[in-house]
């Protein structure tokens, strides 16, 4: 298992050179990885960064971790500013880059709100689409798509480090099957509960149940990431960690925004490293 830490994108934490501070603390401690939320808004909670500006800073201030957005509604985002952004932080960061997609959390305003697509089947659709969309955009080919909801005409554009592309995980919240199917399409997913904002957590069971629903629906040959997020505390807390890796998580991502209003104890906690 790998470890990353997940940092909101507002707040304490909505300053691209506080961002930048945590990463290369977290990468001298030993941690794997650096992914930061995408949100446009948090009422009562400005400032707010924007994740791409934040990670291209991070990119060049670290030499080993994995870093992304964790993750970008992709229906909110020009398809093709979102390929430009991806490739410029993959080169700066010499193929580091995971981007973490998905149809974007109803409880926050940043739909309606902004003039946004609101109806959740929609940006299914159009998470569908602009995935396809963003892969033949990394190829480097020509590309000539007259979707539904996407249109691009390009005699191709550079591609990134990593090949055959970017590694694309995928939202969702279990039991339900549809993101499931949608993630096993790509290189790894970030499961939730449904339920998460009333404090209900996946269980190992869970992961193991997901697990083997995503070994029934792929095709794909390589490796696939199962993403558990949570909080060890201190990080003396190694035995839940462990459970999920046995349960077939193969990444824990720390959520240092549980640790209340003070960057000294976020500071403190990426310091005592991953809880391996």
């Amino acid at each position: 298992m790998q470890h990353g830490l997940y940092v909101p994108n507002f707040g304490l934490f909505g300053d691209a050179a506080v961002l930048v501070e945590l990463a290369t603390l977290a990468e001298g401690s030993g941690w794997d990885g650096f992914f930061i939320w995408d949100h446009l808004q948090m009422p009562g909670a400005e400032p707010a960064v924007d994740p791409w500006v934040a990670l291209g800073a991070i990119a060049v201030s670290t030499e080993r971790m994995r870093l992304g957005p964790m993750i970008t509604p992709l229906p909110r985002r020009d398809i093709v500013k979102l390929a430009r952004e991806t490739v410029s932080v993959d080169r700066l960061s010499r193929g580091r880059l995971v981007l973490g997609a998905g149809l974007g959390w109803e409880g926050i305003p940043e739909w309606d709100a902004f003039g946004h697509e609101p109806d959740k089947r929609v940006r299914a659709e159009m998470l569908d689409e602009g995935l396809e969309v963003l892969a033949a955009l990394w190829s480097g080919g020509p590309l000539e798509h007259r979707g539904a909801h996407y249109q691009v005409a390009t005699p191709g554009m550079a591609p990134p480090v990593q090949q055959p592309r970017i590694p694309i995980w995928l939202g969702g919240g279990w039991p339900a099957k549809k993101p499931f199917r949608r993630a096993a399409r790509w290189d790894g997913v970030m499961p939730i509960s449904p339920r998460v904002m009333e404090g209900e957590d996946l269980t190992p069971s869970d992961i193991t149940e997901l697990r083997a629903f995503i070994g029934r629906e792929r095709t794909e040959i390589g490796p696939f990431d199962v993403v558990k997020a949570g909080s060890t505390s201190d990080g003396s807390d190694t035995e839940r960690p462990r459970a999920y890796a046995q349960a077939g998580a193969t990444w824990w991502l720390e959520g240092i925004f549980r640790l209340g209003n003070s960057l000294e104890a976020a500071k403190a906690r990426i310091r005592s490293g991953p809880p391996r």
